[in-house]
């Protein structure tokens, strides 16, 4: 029958470091998308293409039609977004050197500037985007495309 045994209490000495254990998980796998898309930007599609690795030393520009909600006095020609902003040809140079600043030291010189251009955007804006970053130095210029139904940034 029963000999008055109980069952010994379940240690919760280690919960702390499981909660912590997730926490850090969580923490390391999560990408925190960090800008707004003020243009319209379909991709083109391509057949070649390769990833671009490390984030981290990327400065992105999206080129396209401003969006909806923004599109009230900027009438229909192509705009140029970068950290958020609408900027000018003119701008991006220094944008671009500013983005540039706020990365670590030993990742500026292997930075690349991707521009993420819509289908419809005319080449004229690109070539001009292409003068700017030649005059400021940054000649590792990548253009971001999807391949069939996935997409590729």
């Amino acid at each position: 029958m029963s000999t008055g045994r109980s069952l010994p209490p379940i240690s919760t000495a280690s919960l702390p470091d499981i909660v912590f254990i997730l926490l850090f998980f969580f923490m390391t796998v999560t990408v925190m998308k960090n800008q707004n898309l003020l243009v319209e930007n379909t991709l083109p599609k391509a057949t070649e293409i390769d990833k671009l690795d490390k984030q981290d030393r990327i400065i992105e520009i999206f080129v396209g039609q401003a969006k909806d909600n923004h599109n009230t006095n900027l009438g229909n020609e192509p705009r140029i977004q970068m950290d958020n902003k609408f900027v000018t040809v003119d701008e991006v140079g220094d944008y671009a050197l500013q983005a540039l600043s706020v990365m670590p030291e030993h990742l500026r010189s292997v930075a690349t500037v991707s521009i993420k251009a819509d289908v419809g955007v005319k080449m004229g804006i690109i070539e001009d985007l292409k003068k700017r970053l030649r005059l400021v130095n940054l000649l590792k210029i990548n253009y971001t495309t999807f391949e069939g139904d996935v997409l590729d940034n």
